[in-house]
């Protein structure tokens, strides 16, 4: 069981309602007694001044356990979740692995049975893979780059490198994500860009809504800036929530009521790599909805290529900044 949040909340407003109460008290009670006793006012004002200190000193000790407390909570169901996730991510291929091996090893199965066990085991395997490359992706995020480890980065031919291997391990026609790719170049880590790209690319078809109907582009816009907005046709996010996402193990609703896999992880790690790049990711409502529009910005591009003069973008301003 979680713990209930109402418990440190009431008693902290308690708490702050009483010391405000003491605070109010004892510039009245120390106002009456120097208007009572003047020739006493130095002792008093002393008096006043140090025990006003003191009580507004614990009322701001009680505010920041009042705020610690909610924080500590929060992480705490996320930790939960997360590890709800993991659990049931692992178990599930687990089961399903041990299950075809035991079959091929107790029973005569045709050649047609048998390479339909072997294809659904590899994509358990594929999918263990994921979960596992996603948890280490999330383990060295928070590590910066040496200036020896960056490259120049052709980001169209990464971005097309990310959908065919999305596609694939979802097993949908790469035709269900439309490309409009200006070629550009920035200077990074590879593996960063893929890990940024890769998850936004995977949220989007994952959260489809059925046949996925995904929008990938890439431009330059007049601050020389990448700009990549990857739109998907699921069921959108509210705009109250476009914040909260990016939090490290937050999933929106409780994990085991999800139709979906996931480890919360996916979208902290995009916007820890887009701070890591000095860049911005927006969040908005696709036109005509329902679905969303993740746009990320990343500065220092260089246009390359035939066409590449064509590729100015400019950002909605209608877009919320979330990161």
């Amino acid at each position: 069981m979680f713990p209930r949040l109402s418990l440190p909340i009431t008693l902290a407003v308690v708490m702050i309602v009483v010391l405000v109460a003491l605070i109010v008290g004892w510039v009245l009670l120390t106002v009456f007694a120097i208007l009572a006793d003047p020739q006493s006012q130095p002792l008093y004002w002393t008096l006043l001044t140090v025990g006003t200190s003191f009580l507004v000193f614990l009322l701001v000790g009680v505010v920041m356990y009042l705020v610690l407390s909610i924080k500590a909570i929060n992480l705490t169901r996320r930790q939960s979740n997360f590890i709800d996730a993991v659990t049931h991510e692992l178990k599930s291929p687990i089961a399903s692995l041990k299950l075809h091996l035991q079959t091929l090893s107790r029973r005569q199965l045709s050649t047609d049975q048998q390479a339909g066990f072997y294809e659904s085991m590899l994509e358990d395997c594929e999918r263990l893979d994921r979960l596992t490359n996603q948890v280490l992706d999330a383990g060295r995020v928070e590590r910066t780059p040496h200036d020896a480890e960056t490259e120049r980065v052709e980001l169209a031919e990464l971005l097309a490198e990310c959908v065919d291997t999305v596609c694939l391990g979802y097993r949908v026609p790469r035709e269900c994500v439309v490309q409009r790719l200006v070629p550009c170049s920035l200077r990074a880590r590879r593996v960063d860009l893929e890990m940024l790209f890769r998850n936004l690319i995977d949220n989007a078809v994952k959260y489809a809504g059925g046949e996925p109907d995904v929008v990938v582009e890439l431009a330059v816009d007049e601050q020389s800036s990448a700009v990549v907005r990857i739109s998907d046709n699921g069921r959108g996010i509210p705009a109250k929530l476009r914040r909260k996402i990016f939090g490290r193990f937050e999933r929106l609703g409780m994990e085991l009521t999800r139709e979906k896999p996931g480890t919360g992880l996916g979208l902290y790690i995009v916007r820890s790599q887009v701070r890591q790049l000095h860049g911005r990711i927006r969040v908005t409502d696709r036109d005509p909805p329902p679905g969303t529009v993740f746009e990320v910005q990343l500065p220092d591009a260089r246009p390359s290529g035939q066409g590449a003069g064509d590729g100015r973008m400019r950002p909605s301003s209608e877009e919320a900044d979330v990161a």
